[in-house]
């Protein structure tokens, strides 16, 4: 059983990285459940155990700790697909575990994600640019992935920016209703929206006597 003196110790033998890393994973549970603006640095400091000037050894305001959170959330996705494509996956594989990577991270990170979508706007103007920055550079790779798809022949030619759109659009909202435990994991989710992106609901007949888009 953990007692106190146990979290203590353990909170004790932590090096200051990782209780940065603990007051971020906490900070983004208190924002996803009470929003930014009605957690304070107290609240923050009591969900971590430790006294609140203790907490300011490691972030000078809560500003700084959901600056921290947007880039632990951005820096996830873009590491992960920089990895990836080492591999030599073709794009479109690529665009499907992109997807998954957005979805998966609404159950480990929920937090991060629900921080990265509604409070961008609570960020100091310099950390917003930063963060958009760090947003249009992932943006603009997926973009990318549409249009080296297409150049291969695995996709049809199309606007590339708004495909990336609508990919983002089946994806980053899904945290508003997906909760852990049910029938699909996200990767099953993700795999299901690739399908939809790709596929179409259309039959081939229907999709056949389509007019093309102009």
């Amino acid at each position: 059983m953990t007692t106190p003196d146990t979290q203590r110790e353990v909170r004790r033998r932590m090096s200051p990285e990782q209780r940065r890393d603990q007051v971020v994973a906490a900070a983004a549970e208190l924002f996803d459940s009470a929003g930014y603006t009605g957690v304070t640095m107290g609240d923050i400091a009591q969900q971590v155990g430790v006294a609140k000037p203790t907490l300011y050894h490691y972030f000078d305001s809560k500003d700084d700790i959901l600056l921290a959170i947007h880039e632990e959330f951005i820096d996830l996705l873009i590491g992960r697909h920089d990895e990836r494509r080492l591999g030599g996956l073709p794009p479109e594989k690529l665009l499907q575990e992109a997807m998954g990577d957005i979805l998966e991270l609404m159950e480990t990170h929920r937090g991060h994600v629900r921080v990265f979508f509604e409070h961008h706007r609570e960020l100091p103007a310099e950390a917003r640019v930063a963060i958009r920055t760090k947003r249009d550079h992932y943006e603009r790779t997926i973009q990318a992935l549409f249009e080296e798809a297409a150049d291969s022949g695995a996709f049809v030619a199309q606007d590339s920016r708004l495909s990336a759109l609508a990919m983002f659009g089946m994806c980053n909202w899904a945290y508003q209703w997906y909760r852990p435990g049910g029938t699909l994991t996200p990767r099953q989710v993700a795999r299901r929206f690739w399908r939809l992106l790709i596929c179409g609901v259309g039959s081939p007949a229907l999709v056949e006597s389509l007019t093309p888009v102009r």
